[in-house]
C-alpha cells in the first residue's frame, strides 16, 4: 500500500477525476513512469489504488512506489485501449507486461508465378497466397523444408522458367527433387505438386490424400506402375507430415487460445494457434519482474499482440475471465482491425475448455522453468563476481572481439548478455575506420572509444562488466581507454589455450583468474566467448563477400559501384548476374545493350573467386 501521507494527497486528487474513459499514468518519486492503465471510469479505477488493499501482492508493490499520477481523457474505451498501448510502448513501465521483441510475425507465402515458390515473409501483399502467421522464421522454414522433401519440390534458389535447361544433371534429383531445371518436368506437373502443398497447408489433408489415392488407383489400373509408385510415395510422405501436427479440434475450428499464469517470481502468457482443427504453432512469453497480470493488463497485452499480426481469427478463447468492460473494449478493437466481428470468450466446458486448461498449464510450466533457470544464472553471476572481486554482480555483460582478413574489413563485434542470456537486440558492430592495417590493439581501442561515446544514448547504458576476447595486451589497451574517459566499469580478458578454447580470465594487472573448476562460470564465459567470436566473424565475412562481389563487377567497363549493387540486388547475388541473359540485364536501370553484352562476355571467361 502506498505511504499514508501520499495516499491522502493522491486519494484527494483521484476524487476529482471525472467518470469518463481515459488512461492513467503512475509515476515514482523520480518521475519515472512505472505503470500505465486504462478505465471506462477513471475516477473509480484510480481511487481504488489509494484505499485499503483490494488488489494482489504485485499490485500492492506497485502502489507502494506511486508518488504521483497523470491522466488523459478519451472519448471512448477503445480510444483509451489504443492510447494505453501506445504509452506502454513509449515508457516501457516496470509493472506493465510487454512484448519484449518488436517483431512482425512471419508468414509462409506461395508466390503468384508460373512456377510458384514457397518463401518466408513478414509482410502481406496481393501477389501471393499466405499461410500463418507463425511465431518464428525457423518454424516457417521447417514447414517449407518438410513440404519440399515430401513432394519433391525444388529447395535450391533457381528461378523458373528462366533457369530451365541451364543444368543438365541436377544433383538435387538424387535426394528426391523432381529437378525442374533439367527441363523434363512439365509446368502442369509442377503446379500439381504446388496445389497439393497448398491443400495441405489449408488443412484439407483428407481431401488431398483421397485425391492422391484415386490417382494412384487409376495409374495402377491402367498399368502406369511408375506413376502409381510416385503417388504411393507421395501419400506416405503426406501421412508422415500429418503425424507431426497435433489434431486438437474439429476440422472447421480456427481460433486462438490465450492463457496466463501469475506467480510470485515470474508470470507467463501462452498462446495456441489453431487452424483447421490443428495446433499449428504456440507461443509463450515469460515476464520476469513484478508485472501485473490482471484483466486490464491481459487485454492490453492482447491489443499489442494482435497489432503485430496480419491475421486475427474470428474467435479468441481465454483461460481466465476478462472483466466485461475489458472484453467488450478488446472485441471492438480487434473487430475494427480485422474488418469482421471478433469474439472473445471464456469456455467452461468441452474440448476448447480443455485446450484452455492445457495452455494454462503450459504458461505455469514456462514461468516455473524460468525461475529455476534464473536462480541458476543468478548463482553463476554471483560466483563470477566473487572470483573476479567485482563490487557489483554483473547482470549486464558486454563482450568484444576483433576480426579481419589481413588489412581488409577490420570489424569489431559486441554482444550483450543480460541475466546470463544473450540479448540480440543489444548486439553491435563497429566497422573500424581509423585503423588501416591489421592491429588488434588499435582496433579494440577505437571500438571501445566509440562504445563509450554511446553511453548516454537511450537503451545503451554502460554494462556491469566488459569482457574482451584476448590476453593481457588486449585488456591493458581497453583499461587505458576506460581510465582515460573516467569509466569505472570493470574489464576482464577471456584467455584461450593452445587449442583456442576458453581457459581463464585475466585483469589489467596480468593476474589470471582460474575458472576451470567452476562449471557454471566456465560454461557462461565459454558461451560468451564463442558467441562474440561467431557474431564478429560472420559480420566480417558478410562485408568481405559484398566487397568482393561488387569489386568483381566493377572490373567490367561501364559498371561502377552503384550499378554493381543494383545488379546484385536485382538478381539476388553474383550467381544470378552471371546466369542472366543480356535482355534480363537490360532491365536494370542504366544497363545498356552494350554494357549487358560486356557483362555476359566477361562471365564466359571469368572464374569466380568469391571467398
Amino acid at each position: 500500500m502506498v505511504d499514508q501521507e501520499y495516499a491522502v494527497r493522491l486519494r484527494e486528487k483521484a476524487s476529482t477525476l471525472p467518470l469518463r474513459p481515459g488512461v492513467y499514468i503512475m509515476k515514482a518519486k523520480n518521475g519515472t513512469v512505472i505503470y500505465v492503465g486504462k478505465s471506462r471510469a477513471l475516477k473509480n479505477r484510480v481511487s481504488q489504488y489509494f484505499h485499503e488493499s483490494v488488489f494482489n501482492a504485485k499490485t500492492d508493490a506497485m502502489t507502494s512506489c506511486i508518488y504521483d499520477f497523470d491522466y488523459i481523457l478519451c472519448d471512448t474505451e477503445m480510444e483509451a485501449l489504443t492510447l494505453e498501448n501506445s504509452l506502454i510502448k513509449l515508457y516501457k513501465p516496470k509493472y506493465n507486461i510487454l512484448l519484449k521483441d518488436d517483431k512482425s510475425y512471419p508468414y509462409l507465402a506461395v508466390t503468384n508465378e508460373d512456377y510458384p515458390r514457397f518463401v518466408m515473409t513478414r509482410t502481406r501483399g496481393k501477389d501471393a497466397k499466405y499461410f500463418g502467421p507463425y511465431t518464428s522464421a525457423d518454424t516457417v522454414n521447417n514447414v517449407i523444408i518438410s513440404l519440399q522433401k515430401a513432394l519433391g519440390l525444388p529447395s535450391c534458389h533457381r528461378k523458373f522458367p528462366q533457369d530451365i535447361g541451364k543444368v543438365r544433371h541436377c544433383l538435387y534429383r538424387h535426394i528426391g527433387c523432381i529437378a525442374v531445371c533439367d527441363g523434363e518436368v512439365s509446368k502442369e506437373k509442377y503446379r500439381e505438386l504446388v496445389d497439393s502443398a497448398v491443400t495441405f497447408l489449408s488443412g484439407k489433408t483428407d481431401v488431398l490424400l483421397d485425391s492422391l489415392r484415386e490417382k494412384m488407383q487409376y495409374a495402377s489400373d491402367n498399368l502406369m506402375f511408375e506413376a502409381a509408385a510416385e503417388y504411393r510415395d507421395r501419400i506416405k510422405a503426406i501421412e508422415r507430415l500429418c503425424e507431426k501436427q497435433k489434431v486438437v479440434a474439429s476440422p472447421d475450428t480456427e481460433r486462438d487460445i490465450i492463457a496466463w499464469y501469475a506467480g510470485e517470481d515470474a508470470g507467463a502468457v501462452c498462446v495456441f494457434y489453431i487452424r483447421a482443427g490443428k495446433l499449428i504453432d504456440s507461443e509463450s512469453i515469460v515476464f520476469s519482474g513484478g508485472e501485473i497480470l490482471d484483466s486490464s493488463a491481459i487485454s492490453s497485452f492482447m491489443c499489442s499482440l494482435y497489432e503485430k499480426r496480419e491475421y486475427i481469427p474470428k474467435e479468441i478463447d481465454t483461460a481466465g475471465v476478462l472483466a466485461e468492460e475489458d472484453a467488450q473494449t478488446l472485441e471492438g478493437f480487434l473487430s475494427e482491425r480485422a474488418g469482421y466481428k471478433v469474439t472473445v470468450k471464456t469456455p467452461v466446458r468441452g474440448d476448447i475448455h480443455k485446450l484452455c486448461v492445457m495452455a494454462e498449464e503450459n504458461a505455469a510450466q514456462k514461468a516455473k522453468e524460468f525461475v529455476i533457470e534464473k536462480t541458476k544464472s543468478d548463482k553463476t553471476l554471483m560466483r563470477l563476481a566473487s572470483l573476479a572481486g567485482l563490487e557489483v554482480v554483473p547482470d549486464r555483460i558486454e563482450a568484444f572481439d576483433i576480426s579481419n582478413i589481413g588489412d581488409d574489413n577490420i570489424t569489431a563485434g559486441m554482444v550483450l548478455f543480460e541475466g546470463g542470456k544473450p540479448k540480440k537486440s543489444g548486439y553491435r558492430i563497429f566497422n573500424v575506420k581509423n585503423t588501416k592495417v591489421q592491429d588488434d590493439y588499435a582496433s579494440m581501442r577505437e571500438a571501445m572509444e566509440r562504445r563509450i561515446s554511446h553511453f548516454e544514448d537511450a537503451g545503451t547504458p554502460p554494462p556491469d562488466l566488459f569482457l574482451i576476447d584476448g590476453g593481457i595486451g588486449h585488456i591493458s589497451t581497453v583499461q587505458e581507454v576506460l581510465d582515460a574517459h573516467g569509466v569505472t566499469v570493470p574489464a576482464l580478458g577471456m584467455v584461450k589455450d593452445d587449442h583456442h578454447k576458453t581457459r581463464a580470465l585475466i585483469n589489467a594487472y596480468g593476474e589470471e583468474i582460474s575458472i576451470a573448476a567452476e562449471a557454471g562460470v566456465y560454461s557462461l564465459i565459454f558461451r560468451i566467448q564463442e558467441e562474440v567470436h561467431r557474431f564478429t566473424v560472420s559480420k566480417m565475412m558478410t562485408a568481405k563477400r559484398k566487397n568482393v562481389k561488387t569489386s568483381v563487377l566493377e572490373e567490367i567497363e561501364g559498371i561502377g559501384k552503384a550499378r554493381a549493387k543494383a545488379l546484385l540486388s536485382r538478381f539476388g547475388g553474383l550467381s544470378g548476374v552471371k546466369n542472366a541473359s543480356a535482355a534480363e540485364l537490360m532491365t536494370v536501370n542504366g544497363i545498356t545493350r552494350e554494357t549487358a553484352e560486356k557483362i555476359t562476355e566477361f562471365f564466359k571467361t571469368y572464374k569466380e573467386k568469391i571467398l
